[in-house]
Order: structure tokens, then C-alpha cells, then sequence
């Protein structure tokens, strides 16, 4: 098992099966990403930094940089969020599909080289 399906799978099952899901939508929306483990959570690297996200008590952090935040607020203005993350509560459905398009815009973002440090 690598870092990120060890972290996985500390987490009671409920939550388990969200994190799983969040995990599959972002390989799939960016192939050929690196899966890491940083800043104590799960991380995605494609020339450069792409998201991130983590499981907490009673929601799922995902963090995909700043400029991801940005191009999403409308869309991520029902949860809260902050700067760079936005959670995602248990008792709601996960929108993966938002998570899909926020991480492919993060992917088109790194390959043409916009992704700029914060």
C-alpha cells in the first residue's frame, strides 16, 4: 500500500468510501499525475503543484491552489471555503464532478505553465 491508500484507510468506512471517491475522480481527470503524500495529506503533482485533499471529522478538505478556488467561487459558493481549499461536509454529496473540472483546469493550468507560486 503507498502513503495515500495508507492514509485512506485510516478513516472509519463512511469516510473511507468518499476519500476513495475523491481520490479515483482526480486520477482520472489527471492522467499521468503524480500521487504523493504532502503536508500530511494525499497530493497531486503534474509539472508542478496540482491538488490536494484531506479528510477531517465532519468534511473533506480539497485544496487546489488558489487560482482553482478563483476560477470555481461561483460555483463552490455554498461550501465554505478560503483562499486556497474548500470543504466538502459529510452529510452532503460529494460534487466530483465539480472536483473533476476544478482538477482539470488545475491540469490545463500547470501544462501551459500559468501555475504561478503563492
Amino acid at each position: 500500500m503507498n502513503p495515500v491508500e495508507q492514509y485512506i484507510h485510516g478513516f472509519p468506512e463512511e469516510v473511507r468510501i468518499r476519500l476513495w471517491q475523491v481520490r479515483d475522480t482526480i486520477l482520472k481527470a489527471a492522467p499521468g499525475a503524480e500521487e504523493t503524500f504532502a503536508y500530511m495529506m494525499p497530493a497531486y503533482r503534474l509539472k508542478g503543484p496540482l491538488v490536494y485533499f484531506a479528510g477531517f471529522g465532519k468534511h473533506i478538505g480539497f485544496y487546489p491552489t488558489p487560482s482553482g478556488i478563483e476560477a470555481f467561487k461561483e460555483e463552490i459558493s455554498g461550501y465554505k471555503y478560503a483562499k486556497g481549499s474548500v470543504q466538502f461536509p459529510h452529510h452532503k454529496p460529494l460534487p466530483l464532478d465539480l472536483i473533476r473540472r476544478i482538477t482539470e483546469f488545475r491540469v490545463r493550468e500547470n501544462l501551459i505553465g500559468l501555475h504561478k507560486k503563492s
